[in-house]
Protein backbone atom coordinates (compact mmCIF):
# COMPACT_ATOMS: atom_id res chain seq x y z
CA UNK A 1 0.00 0.00 0.00
CA UNK A 2 2.84 2.38 0.95
CA UNK A 3 4.53 1.49 -2.31
CA UNK A 4 1.40 2.39 -4.26
CA UNK A 5 1.03 5.66 -2.34
CA UNK A 6 4.67 6.53 -2.93
CA UNK A 7 4.26 5.82 -6.61
CA UNK A 8 1.15 8.01 -6.71
CA UNK A 9 2.90 10.93 -4.99
CA UNK A 10 5.93 10.63 -7.27
CA UNK A 11 3.61 10.75 -10.29
CA UNK A 12 1.76 13.71 -8.80
CA UNK A 13 5.02 15.57 -8.20
CA UNK A 14 6.12 14.90 -11.77
CA UNK A 15 2.83 16.22 -13.18
CA UNK A 16 2.97 19.29 -10.90
CA UNK A 17 6.57 19.92 -11.88
CA UNK A 18 5.70 19.66 -15.58
CA UNK A 19 2.74 22.04 -15.20
CA UNK A 20 4.88 24.52 -13.25
CA UNK A 21 7.58 24.33 -15.92
CA UNK A 22 4.99 24.94 -18.64
CA UNK A 23 3.60 27.96 -16.79
CA UNK A 24 7.10 29.35 -16.31
CA UNK A 25 7.86 28.78 -19.98
CA UNK A 26 4.68 30.64 -20.92
CA UNK A 27 5.65 33.50 -18.59
CA UNK A 28 9.00 33.80 -20.37
CA UNK A 29 7.51 34.36 -23.80
CA UNK A 30 5.93 37.33 -25.55
CA UNK A 31 3.87 37.87 -28.67
CA UNK A 32 5.12 40.50 -31.10
CA UNK A 33 2.86 41.63 -33.93
CA UNK A 34 5.07 42.91 -36.71
CA UNK A 35 5.27 43.78 -40.36
CA UNK A 36 6.06 41.05 -42.87
CA UNK A 37 9.30 42.76 -43.92
CA UNK A 38 11.00 42.07 -40.60
CA UNK A 39 10.04 38.41 -40.90
CA UNK A 40 10.50 37.80 -44.64
CA UNK A 41 13.82 39.64 -44.77
CA UNK A 42 15.16 37.09 -42.28
CA UNK A 43 15.88 39.73 -39.60
CA UNK A 44 13.85 38.05 -36.87
CA UNK A 45 15.34 34.66 -37.65
CA UNK A 46 18.73 36.27 -37.06
CA UNK A 47 18.19 38.47 -33.99
CA UNK A 48 15.61 36.57 -31.91
CA UNK A 49 17.80 33.56 -31.02
CA UNK A 50 20.44 36.02 -29.78
CA UNK A 51 17.87 37.85 -27.65
CA UNK A 52 16.54 34.57 -26.24
CA UNK A 53 20.05 33.41 -25.35
CA UNK A 54 20.63 36.65 -23.42
CA UNK A 55 17.21 36.99 -21.77
CA UNK A 56 15.58 33.56 -21.72
CA UNK A 57 12.50 35.15 -23.30
CA UNK A 58 10.97 33.45 -26.32
CA UNK A 59 9.52 35.86 -28.90
CA UNK A 60 6.59 34.58 -30.94
CA UNK A 61 6.06 36.72 -34.04
CA UNK A 62 2.77 37.33 -35.83
CA UNK A 63 3.91 38.74 -39.18
CA UNK A 64 1.21 40.70 -41.03
CA UNK A 65 0.92 44.10 -42.67
CA UNK A 66 1.53 47.08 -40.39
CA UNK A 67 -2.18 48.02 -40.33
CA UNK A 68 -3.13 44.52 -39.20
CA UNK A 69 -0.24 44.43 -36.70
CA UNK A 70 -1.54 47.63 -35.11
CA UNK A 71 -5.08 46.20 -35.06
CA UNK A 72 -3.76 43.16 -33.17
CA UNK A 73 -2.25 45.57 -30.64
CA UNK A 74 -5.53 47.49 -30.40
CA UNK A 75 -7.28 44.24 -29.45
CA UNK A 76 -4.65 43.49 -26.82
CA UNK A 77 -3.66 40.29 -28.62
CA UNK A 78 0.06 41.14 -28.61
CA UNK A 79 2.53 42.36 -26.01
CA UNK A 80 4.68 44.38 -28.41
CA UNK A 81 4.07 45.98 -31.83
CA UNK A 82 7.07 46.42 -34.17
CA UNK A 83 6.11 48.14 -37.44
CA UNK A 84 6.97 50.85 -40.01
CA UNK A 85 4.30 53.51 -40.48
CA UNK A 86 5.27 56.44 -38.25
CA UNK A 87 2.00 58.44 -38.56
CA UNK A 88 -0.06 55.34 -37.71
CA UNK A 89 2.28 54.48 -34.83
CA UNK A 90 1.98 57.99 -33.38
CA UNK A 91 -1.82 57.70 -33.63
CA UNK A 92 -1.60 54.33 -31.81
CA UNK A 93 0.17 56.09 -28.91
CA UNK A 94 -2.20 59.07 -29.01
CA UNK A 95 -5.18 56.72 -28.76
CA UNK A 96 -3.73 55.18 -25.60
CA UNK A 97 -2.84 51.75 -26.97
CA UNK A 98 0.82 52.41 -26.08
CA UNK A 99 2.47 55.04 -23.92
CA UNK A 100 5.71 55.44 -25.88
CA UNK A 101 7.10 54.76 -29.35
CA UNK A 102 10.78 53.89 -29.77
CA UNK A 103 12.62 54.30 -33.05
CA UNK A 104 14.74 51.22 -33.76
CA UNK A 105 16.14 51.17 -37.29
CA UNK A 106 15.56 52.20 -40.88
CA UNK A 107 16.12 51.08 -44.43
CA UNK A 108 14.52 52.36 -47.61
CA UNK A 109 11.85 51.60 -50.14
CA UNK A 110 12.85 50.90 -53.73
CA UNK A 111 10.91 50.75 -56.98
CA UNK A 112 11.33 47.37 -58.64
CA UNK A 113 10.41 46.68 -62.23
CA UNK A 114 11.26 44.69 -65.36
CA UNK A 115 14.65 45.25 -66.96
CA UNK A 116 12.83 46.17 -70.19
CA UNK A 117 11.32 49.11 -68.21
CA UNK A 118 8.34 49.95 -70.48
CA UNK A 119 7.54 53.10 -68.45
CA UNK A 120 11.13 54.37 -68.80
CA UNK A 121 11.63 55.13 -65.12
CA UNK A 122 15.05 53.52 -64.66
CA UNK A 123 17.87 55.60 -63.29
CA UNK A 124 15.63 58.28 -61.84
CA UNK A 125 15.54 59.24 -58.16
CA UNK A 126 12.12 60.90 -58.00
CA UNK A 127 9.59 58.26 -56.94
CA UNK A 128 6.56 60.44 -57.69
CA UNK A 129 7.79 61.24 -61.20
CA UNK A 130 8.32 57.50 -61.72
CA UNK A 131 4.75 56.78 -60.59
CA UNK A 132 3.45 59.39 -63.06
CA UNK A 133 5.31 57.64 -65.90
CA UNK A 134 3.97 54.22 -64.88
CA UNK A 135 0.39 55.53 -64.81
CA UNK A 136 0.83 57.31 -68.18
CA UNK A 137 2.17 54.11 -69.74
CA UNK A 138 -0.47 52.01 -67.92
CA UNK A 139 2.35 49.58 -67.21
CA UNK A 140 1.47 46.69 -64.87
CA UNK A 141 1.86 47.73 -61.24
CA UNK A 142 1.49 45.36 -58.27
CA UNK A 143 0.27 46.86 -54.99
CA UNK A 144 0.23 44.97 -51.73
CA UNK A 145 -3.20 46.45 -50.99
CA UNK A 146 -3.02 45.18 -47.41
CA UNK A 147 -2.85 48.37 -45.30
CA UNK A 148 0.78 47.62 -44.53
CA UNK A 149 3.45 50.26 -43.98
CA UNK A 150 4.65 49.64 -47.54
CA UNK A 151 1.12 50.01 -48.90
CA UNK A 152 0.62 53.24 -46.91
CA UNK A 153 3.87 54.63 -48.34
CA UNK A 154 2.88 53.62 -51.86
CA UNK A 155 -0.46 55.43 -51.53
CA UNK A 156 1.34 58.56 -50.29
CA UNK A 157 3.54 58.51 -53.40
CA UNK A 158 0.54 58.13 -55.73
CA UNK A 159 -1.19 61.01 -53.95
CA UNK A 160 1.98 63.13 -54.20
CA UNK A 161 2.10 62.31 -57.92
CA UNK A 162 -1.47 63.56 -58.31
CA UNK A 163 -2.79 60.18 -59.43
CA UNK A 164 -5.84 58.32 -58.12
CA UNK A 165 -5.34 54.56 -58.32
CA UNK A 166 -7.95 51.86 -58.04
CA UNK A 167 -8.13 48.07 -58.53
CA UNK A 168 -10.70 48.82 -61.23
CA UNK A 169 -7.82 50.05 -63.41
CA UNK A 170 -6.60 47.12 -65.50
CA UNK A 171 -2.91 47.93 -65.03
CA UNK A 172 -3.12 48.29 -61.21
CA UNK A 173 -3.34 45.00 -59.31
CA UNK A 174 -3.85 44.70 -55.55
CA UNK A 175 -2.73 41.39 -54.04
CA UNK A 176 -3.80 41.83 -50.40
CA UNK A 177 -0.64 39.94 -49.43
CA UNK A 178 2.72 40.34 -47.73
CA UNK A 179 5.85 41.62 -49.41
CA UNK A 180 7.21 38.25 -50.48
CA UNK A 181 4.01 37.00 -52.18
CA UNK A 182 3.50 40.43 -53.79
CA UNK A 183 7.03 40.29 -55.22
CA UNK A 184 6.24 36.82 -56.57
CA UNK A 185 3.19 38.28 -58.34
CA UNK A 186 5.26 41.13 -59.79
CA UNK A 187 7.86 38.62 -60.98
CA UNK A 188 5.17 36.51 -62.67
CA UNK A 189 3.55 39.58 -64.28
CA UNK A 190 6.84 41.33 -65.09
CA UNK A 191 5.35 44.37 -63.39
CA UNK A 192 6.45 47.28 -61.23
CA UNK A 193 6.24 47.14 -57.44
CA UNK A 194 7.29 49.21 -54.43
CA UNK A 195 9.30 47.06 -52.00
CA UNK A 196 11.38 47.49 -48.89
CA UNK A 197 15.05 46.86 -49.57
CA UNK A 198 15.39 44.23 -46.84
CA UNK A 199 12.82 41.87 -48.33
CA UNK A 200 14.14 42.48 -51.85
CA UNK A 201 17.68 41.50 -50.83
CA UNK A 202 16.40 38.22 -49.38
CA UNK A 203 14.01 37.55 -52.31
CA UNK A 204 15.17 34.78 -54.64
CA UNK A 205 12.46 34.56 -57.32
CA UNK A 206 13.44 37.78 -59.10
CA UNK A 207 12.94 36.66 -62.67
CA UNK A 208 13.48 39.70 -64.90
CA UNK A 209 12.99 42.23 -62.09
CA UNK A 210 15.60 44.75 -60.98
CA UNK A 211 15.88 47.97 -58.94
CA UNK A 212 14.89 50.94 -61.11
CA UNK A 213 14.40 53.86 -58.71
CA UNK A 214 16.17 54.44 -55.39
CA UNK A 215 17.71 57.25 -53.38
CA UNK A 216 14.75 59.64 -53.13
CA UNK A 217 14.62 60.99 -49.53
CA UNK A 218 10.87 60.27 -49.60
CA UNK A 219 11.76 56.55 -49.77
CA UNK A 220 13.18 56.60 -46.22
CA UNK A 221 11.60 53.76 -44.21
CA UNK A 222 11.63 54.07 -40.40
CA UNK A 223 10.75 51.22 -38.02
CA UNK A 224 9.36 51.73 -34.53
CA UNK A 225 8.47 49.49 -31.58
CA UNK A 226 5.87 49.93 -28.83
CA UNK A 227 4.76 48.06 -25.72
CA UNK A 228 1.00 47.53 -25.80
CA UNK A 229 -0.41 49.54 -22.89
CA UNK A 230 -0.75 47.24 -19.84
CA UNK A 231 -3.05 49.80 -18.18
CA UNK A 232 -5.54 49.10 -20.96
CA UNK A 233 -4.78 45.37 -21.21
CA UNK A 234 -3.61 43.99 -17.82
CA UNK A 235 -2.61 40.62 -19.34
CA UNK A 236 0.16 42.25 -21.39
CA UNK A 237 3.55 40.95 -20.26
CA UNK A 238 4.98 44.30 -19.33
CA UNK A 239 8.35 43.23 -17.93
CA UNK A 240 9.19 40.79 -20.73
CA UNK A 241 7.88 43.08 -23.48
CA UNK A 242 9.83 46.05 -22.14
CA UNK A 243 12.94 43.85 -21.83
CA UNK A 244 12.69 43.10 -25.56
CA UNK A 245 12.28 46.78 -26.42
CA UNK A 246 15.14 47.80 -24.13
CA UNK A 247 17.39 45.24 -25.83
CA UNK A 248 16.42 46.39 -29.34
CA UNK A 249 17.44 49.97 -28.56
CA UNK A 250 20.51 49.03 -26.48
CA UNK A 251 24.02 49.09 -27.93
CA UNK A 252 24.06 45.30 -28.11
CA UNK A 253 20.68 45.08 -29.85
CA UNK A 254 21.59 47.85 -32.28
CA UNK A 255 24.93 46.17 -33.07
CA UNK A 256 23.17 42.85 -33.73
CA UNK A 257 20.68 44.54 -36.11
CA UNK A 258 23.56 46.25 -37.94
CA UNK A 259 25.44 42.96 -38.31
CA UNK A 260 22.62 41.28 -40.27
CA UNK A 261 23.67 41.10 -43.90
CA UNK A 262 22.78 39.22 -47.09
CA UNK A 263 25.43 38.94 -49.77
CA UNK A 264 27.57 41.46 -47.93
CA UNK A 265 24.80 44.08 -47.87
CA UNK A 266 23.41 45.45 -44.62
CA UNK A 267 19.60 45.26 -44.57
CA UNK A 268 18.70 47.51 -41.64
CA UNK A 269 20.46 50.53 -40.10
CA UNK A 270 19.98 51.07 -36.36
CA UNK A 271 19.07 54.59 -35.26
CA UNK A 272 17.60 54.29 -31.77
CA UNK A 273 17.61 57.62 -29.93
CA UNK A 274 20.13 57.66 -27.10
Amino acid sequence: MNKALNSFFVSLLLVTSTLTSNVQAQEKSIIVSSTTSTEQSGLFGYILPIFKMKSGIDVKVVAVGTGQALDIGRRGDADVVFVHDKPAEEQFVQDGYATKRYEVMYNDFILIGPKSDPAKVGGGKDIQAAFQKIAAAQAPFVSRGDKSGTHAAELRYWKGAGIAVSPSQSWYKETGSGMGPALNTASAMNGYILADRGTWLSFKNRGDLTILVQGDPKLFNQYGVMLVNPAKFPHVKKAEGQAFIDWLVSKNGQDVIASYQIGGEQLFFPNAKK
